[in-house]
């Protein structure tokens, strides 16, 4: 398993934007980075210099997100669902995504169900649970008034 250092995560989505920019050929994982790239505009600016997002690798800004981490979500639930890994995961988030309206405002609200289960896991010392995260997606999804 490839497990990608946080220095190799900003190298390579600072990598994708600027091949998005200048309408370079990417692999199919930098294409996909690129496309919601283009859907966080307000992420630009820091992706456009790749010595200062290496620079301030750990600096910790309270007020807003980390657009690295916030990307690689979208990467991690977007793979999620082309291998419908947790089984289920597909459906959820394509119902989400009707109910919404909108495939990135789906995979926003499973990005909190994400970021929870992460959470847990590391803060009581156990693997992931994906079977609770599954619920709560499918809760979401299927939830009156959603």
């Amino acid at each position: 398993m490839f497990t990608p250092s946080q220095a190799d995560v900003r190298r390579f989505f600072c990598g994708a934007y600027a091949k998005g920019r200048q309408g370079l050929p990417m692999e199919p994982l930098e294409l996909l980075a690129w496309q919601w790239i283009e859907r966080h505009p307000e992420y630009h600016a820091e992706l456009a210099d790749l010595d200062a997002a290496l620079a301030s690798m750990h600096v910790v800004h309270e007020a807003r997100d980390n657009p690295f981490l916030h990307l690689s979500m979208h990467l991690s639930i977007s793979e999620q669902c082309s291998i419908d890994q947790p089984p289920g995961i597909r459906q959820a988030v394509e119902l989400l995504a009707a109910r919404r309206g909108s495939l990135h405002a789906a995979h926003h609200e499973v990005m909190a169900c994400l970021g929870r289960m992460l959470w847990e896991s590391q803060t009581h010392g156990r693997p992931p649970d994906g079977a609770t995260y599954l619920a709560e997606v499918q809760r979401r999804a299927t939830a009156d008034g959603a």
